[in-house]
């Protein structure tokens, strides 16, 4: 039986679209807090989508071979919620009722690990369509090293004006069609509202011909939001299109059917009234309860997915019969393409001098072969930031297989991507920039840590040591700033052998965390053979003695360059009979998860001890007794005249301890 109210809904889809559509207001109204509007409007098409058209088995949630589903306007998340329950996903009512609550499976934007379907944590308007270029990339390069047959998967993402306005949107749009991603499509609901009020006090972009621009198909099906036949043409029209992304304009009306709240920007992220939730539900044809659903439901929409859920079982049969390589694909999904190490990457040799930046390219020039599931690139910086594959090739729309990533200027959208393409499964990538500009992709690295996502973000030019291009190109608060996020490893190596052996560790590790390695641009020492044996002890624990003594009288505490200034402070000391220990600290949370009784033996507090480090001073405290650093912004000048400018020297930290020792050179 049709639908009247939603054009080719069967009399089942039309259920399923009112149940969402009533929650959609019940979960917000009892949470006294969430966004209904959106969730109501796009109801219909999440029953398309889901129903008709993606490829997943809600008996299977994590089939490596399903379609992936972002939700970049995280704030409708009741929606995704909804559609996971009425598709017989393990999300229950009492979930439901839980939307927004502490420690629920619901919360207020759709996070990672939580609840089943969320691929991606989502929220930060934009970010999610470029999560969705990364899974697009991943499923591509996975489908070329495998074949179609055992790999062939879309990836579909719901994005609003916000996330079109963002400019993170405009960024991974054009690397999309730059790339030819064809197993991408984006839904843009085109619903002209947002929190001020419509769209057009800010906004009047012609999102068709810019994404067209882009090089992406664009299908615009005006007002047939409600229309779940013109919805399907539409997503068929889109897996049709081989060689470019799709972009499906959908003009919607927020809050539908609510005749007091559709098209107001307070059915954006406003609970409905009683008496507003009363009045649409009449409309809808629902009784006037909250959070009423037919039990019966999921078990009826699961049974008109036999399609989606024979293909499942088609792909593990194809996966079988391919022996070896359905062996190796599942391998690599399951430890996300993990290096396995046969050649270790040549040594530095000792007492020579090399910046960490040209370490990062050794170790790619030797482990990027061995990793099978590596993606490395750049914005724009490919040769300065060790970012070259020299083995590999270049990913383009004609070598959908390449591995080098030329990311453009856009290290936002980059930065995203990675996040996507390590939450799909099967790759481990790496993107670098200079380190003063991860500032231009700090929300995006805040989602990879949220997300706990196995990607390395590589940054270079790490300190005022890079000299004459001066403040705005030397970082002074950035280490302190990303150290204060969780989740996200912040590795500072001490020397170039350090730097190979810690970027090995995230290329081998079976679950790699999120990592900013950064990376000197100046030449600094390599450790001396004992200095290196104490880097190889110790090094992944966070902190380790690079030089001990039983009898010292101050502790000597850095990281990156200045370990090395330091060790020259500790032999010039010796030379006055004053004797220091020399402590590294390459990465802070490593070495803050290690056992107390190893990082008292580490940082010895019975004794003086202080710090130097080419950034700011904050944090210091928490492991030495002062710190020297720079608290303010650089200088355009040589790099050897800036260290020194701003007493990142071995004579400084010496006229310290002295100070502090209360005795005279």
């Amino acid at each position: 039986m049709a639908d009247n109210m939603f054009h080719g809904a069967t009399e089942l889809e039309g259920k399923v679209i009112r149940e969402i559509s009533a929650v959609a207001m019940d979960a917000p109204a009892a949470a006294k807090s969430g966004h209904s509007g959106t969730a109501m409007a796009l109801a219909p098409l999440g029953v398309t989508l889901w129903g008709r058209v993606m490829r997943h088995d809600p008996t299977d949630p994590l089939w490596s071979d399903r379609d992936r589903f972002i939700l970049s306007n995280g704030h409708c998340c009741i929606l995704q919620y909804a559609l996971a329950h009425e598709f017989g996903y393990d999300l229950t009512v009492d979930d439901l009722r839980a939307f927004r609550q502490p420690h629920s499976r619901t919360p207020g934007h759709p996070e990672r690990g939580v609840a089943p379907t969320v691929e991606v944590t989502t929220g930060p308007l934009g970010q999610g369509i470029a999560n969705g270029v990364g899974m697009a990339i991943a499923e591509r390069i996975l489908r070329n090293d495998y074949g179609s047959d055992l790999v062939d998967h879309r990836t579909w993402v719901i994005a609003g004006d916000g996330c079109f306005e963002e400019g993170v949107s405009h960024e991974a749009a054009s690397l999309a069609g730059s790339l030819g991603l064809d197993h991408l499509t984006i839904f843009y609901d085109n619903n002209h509202i947002t929190i001020d009020g419509p769209t057009e006090l800010a906004y009047h972009d012609d999102p068709v011909e810019r994404f067209a621009a882009y090089g992406w198909q664009v299908i615009d099906v005006g007002e047939r939001a409600n229309d779940l036949d013109a919805l399907e043409a539409a997503m068929r029209e889109a897996v049709a299109e081989t060689s470019r992304p799709t972009l499906i304009v959908v003009r919607s009306h927020i809050g539908f059917p609510s005749p007091e709240m559709m098209d107001t920007r307070e059915a954006h992220g406003s609970p409905f009234s009683a008496a507003a939730i009363s009045a649409a539900k009449a409309i809808l044809g629902v009784a006037d309860e909250p959070f009423l659903f037919d039990s019966d439901v999921p078990s009826q929409v699961l049974e008109t997915m036999n399609e989606q859920r024979q293909a499942r079982v088609a792909w593990e049969a194809r996966v079988s019969a391919a022996g070896a390589k359905g062996v190796r694909l599942l391998e690599q999904l399951d430890n996300d393409g993990a290096a396995t190490i046969t050649t270790t990457a040549e040594l530095f040799e000792a007492g020579t001098k090399v910046a960490t930046r040209k370490a990062m390219q050794r170790a790619m020039d030797t482990y990027a072969a061995q990793t099978p599931g590596i993606t490395a690139g750049s914005a724009d910086l490919t040769d300065n930031t060790g970012m070259t594959l020299s083995q590999l090739s270049v990913q383009s729309a004609t070598n959908p297989g390449g591995r080098q990533f030329h990311y453009g200027i856009r290290e936002f959208a980059m930065s995203a991507n990675l996040t996507g393409q390590a939450c799909h499964g099967g790759l481990r990538p790496l993107g670098s920039t200079f380190f003063v500009f991860s500032d231009y992709a700090r929300p995006a690295v805040r989602l990879a840590a949220l997300s706990e996502a196995g990607v390395m973000f590589v940054y270079t030019h790490d300190s005022v040591g890079v000299g004459e291009d001066g403040p705005t190109h030397e970082p002074v608060e950035h280490l302190m700033s990303l150290r204060a996020m969780p989740n996200l490893h912040v590795v500072r190596p001490s020397d170039a052998n350090e730097t190979l052996d810690l970027v090995e560790e995230f290329l081998s590790a079976k679950e790699p965390m999120p990592t900013a390695m950064v990376l000197s641009r100046q030449d600094m020492p390599v450790f001396s053979i004992e200095d290196a044996k104490a880097s190889a002890l110790g090094a992944r624990r966070g902190g380790y003695v690079v030089r001990e003594a039983d009898h010292a009288v101050f502790t000597l505490v850095a990281t990156g360059s200045e370990v090395g200034v330091c060790l020259s402070a500790c032999d010039e000391l010796a030379k006055q009979n004053i004797v220091t220990r020399v402590v590294a600290l390459p990465c802070w949370r490593c070495f803050d998860a290690q056992p107390l009784d190893y990082r008292n033996g580490v940082l010895r507090r019975s004794i003086p001890s202080v710090s130097l480090e080419a950034g700011a001073t904050l944090g210091w405290t928490k492991y030495v007794d002062e710190a020297i650093g720079i608290d303010s912004f650089g200088l355009s000048a040589p790099s050897a005249y800036v260290l020194d400018y701003f007493n990142m020297t071995a004579t400084t930290v010496v006229a310290h301890v002295h100070d502090v020792l209360g005795d005279e050179k």
